[in-house]
């Protein structure tokens, strides 16, 4: 089975995504490029992810034609492919509809700098242009939010991440739904202090090295 690890680590991830509160139903999806091969993995369309196996998963090659998998691959293959023919520093893109994120993407609303937490994002997290789902112009308004971002609200729908790791797509993910929960019940009692530019750097500069990085597992296993 093509790009097998990578397939089951989707399984993983696509599991947590309903544990974890980010999505619902079938909502949402997941996919991991593989440079070496330049082939993506991604979440097949409508199965339910405890349901789903290894081998549901579907992987594609950059111009989208299935290269091994018997399922329908997710329709939003546009917008994830984007990222990876555009993006060096996206290896793994998280799609979810979580619920705070959705509510400030329904009313077409940026996170801004209201945590330090946002800079898991960047200095703020934009709102792309509405487009309907599955389109090439909803991939096209998406990466054009998260310019020099890794996280953007998709308007009236949900919201995307990416990062070098799938682990790391995912963490962005809940930390940027904690930020807009926050903001949200922040706003509904008064105004939120917003954490200026210069801090906003700071914070994106530590976190591009946050965490085990790593050269930190390969120094201890060399110990």
């Amino acid at each position: 089975m093509i790009l097998e690890s990578l397939r089951r680590e989707i399984v993983t991830y696509s599991r947590k995504l309903i544990s974890s509160g980010l999505t619902v139903g079938t909502g949402g999806n997941i996919s991991v490029y593989d440079p070496e091969s330049g082939l993506f993995a991604i979440t097949p369309s409508g199965i339910d992810y405890y349901d789903m196996e290894a081998e549901d998963v579907v992987v594609l090659d950059m111009k989208g034609h299935i290269a091994d998998g018997s399922r329908k691959p997710s329709s939003e293959v546009e917008l994830h492919r984007i990222f990876y023919e555009r993006r060096e520093d996206i290896r793994a893109v998280v799609h979810t509809h979580s619920t705070y994120c959705t509510v400030l993407a329904t009313n077409r609303m940026e996170l801004p700098a209201s945590s330090y937490l946002v800079a898991f994002a960047g200095k703020n997290v934009r709102c792309g242009e509405y487009a309907s789902f599955g389109t090439k112009e909803l991939a096209e308004n998406t990466f054009r939010a998260m310019e020099d971002r890794y996280a953007a609200f998709m308007a009236n729908h949900g919201l995307i991440t990416g990062a070098d790791t799938l682990l790391r797509a995912f963490d962005i993910a809940l930390q940027i739904e904690f930020c807009a929960k926050v903001y949200v019940l922040a706003k509904s009692v008064g105004e939120p202090v917003i954490l200026d530019d210069e801090e906003m750097k700071r914070m994106t500069d530590r976190f591009r090295t946050y965490g085990q990085q790593p050269h930190d597992k390969e120094r201890k296993r060399g110990q």
